[in-house]
């Protein structure tokens, strides 16, 4: 039998890196700085960058699982995008971001994967998805389930949805799936992580409450601890910018209403 792939690389203080990590890196290199870089150079672009070890055949054959190997890409249309505006949101289920955060099983060696929805607002994970994979089907999935959750997914006003430019929010299964359910999808330039804050922050929170502090024996272990964690989040753990409260006291104290002494400036 051939030698297994590692699915993920080092950074210079010897935390694992996830290959899908890389592969959201490389699609924002090549979309800015990077774009008429082949695969050896684009390589050196990402050490630079964001200081990992990596070496060329890898970066090669990720390019080459992308379709974006400098052959390959060829000029395109310009696609249609929606990049984020300013909004100033008082009122819950107008703006919610979504991203993907990764976890480590140490007792597997394999990553897993966790997609979550926040409103930014109440600041509620409207919903979530636990996997070994995150692929497009997942996302659109979980777009329609947050929607059903809070009976909106035949409402004639539905959420704005902004994410990163990742390869799952880029697909056109994704914007298919957000024009036939009509769902305004933002994609957030590159380099503006503040465009994203809400979800960035609950992420930090994962990681440092929950992800960051076990060694998960196997996939079951990892995902009871990230279940268990967003219950707590929604439900046990207030906010000093909810005035003190959980975030789903807070949706439930105040949706439907217009908040004017409370303006998320996004």
């Amino acid at each position: 039998m051939g030698k297994s792939i590692p699915g993920y690389s080092f950074d210079n203080n010897g935390k694992k890196i996830c290959d899908e990590q890389i592969k959201e890196w490389i699609i924002e290199s090549i979309e800015d700085d990077a774009e008429h870089y082949g695969y050896r150079k684009i390589r050196h672009h990402l050490m630079r960058k964001y200081n990992f070890i990596i070496n060329h055949k890898k970066v090669y054959r990720l390019c080459k699982e992308l379709g974006i190997l400098k052959p390959q890409r060829q000029p395109k249309p310009k696609e249609k995008k929606n990049i984020a505006i300013n909004h100033e949101i008082r009122s819950s289920n107008k703006l919610w971001e979504m991203d993907i955060k990764y976890g480590y099983i140490h007792g597997e060696y394999r990553f897993f994967f966790v997609l979550s929805i926040i409103d930014i607002l109440d600041r509620c994970i409207v919903d979530y998805y636990i996997g070994l994979k995150c692929e497009v089907k997942d996302a659109a999935a979980l777009v329609r389930h947050a929607l059903m959750k809070r009976g909106l997914f035949v409402a004639p006003q539905k959420p704005i949805i902004r994410t990163d430019n990742g390869p799952q929010f880029k697909s056109e299964l994704f914007h298919n799936m957000c024009e036939e359910i009509g769902i305004v999808h933002e994609r957030t330039p590159n380099r503006t992580p503040n465009k994203n804050a809400h979800i960035e922050s609950f992420h930090r929170i994962l990681e440092s409450e929950c992800i960051g502090i076990y060694e998960f024996k196997n996939y079951t272990a990892a995902y009871q601890a990230v279940s268990e964690f967003m219950e707590r989040y929604n439900k046990r753990r207030i906010h000093s910018s909810l005035k003190y409260k959980t975030p789903e006291e807070f949706y439930n104290l105040f949706n439907g209403q217009e908040l004017n002494w409370m303006v998320e400036k996004v």
